[in-house]
């Protein structure tokens, strides 16, 4: 009876670690998405930024009022 209760046990933890791979295979995939995502938004971050830098837009205080002032 030992070896029965000890079988049960066993695909218990078989069961179990079988879970826990596919949970880690599921993190991973959202890893891997989020890093990507990440990538394009840093790709479009520093154009914005270049965008900016390129129109030389300068601080309001140092803007010329428009001539209804």
């Amino acid at each position: 009876m030992d070896n029965h209760i000890s079988e049960e046990r066993l695909i218990e933890i078989e069961m179990a670690i079988a879970n826990l791979e596919h949970i880690v295979d599921d993190l991973n995939t959202v890893i891997i998405a989020q890093g990507k995502q990440l990538e394009l938004l840093k790709k479009q971050n520093s154009y914005l930024l270049q965008l900016c830098h390129d129109n030389d837009i300068k601080p309001l205080s140092e803007e010329t009022p428009p001539p209804h002032y």
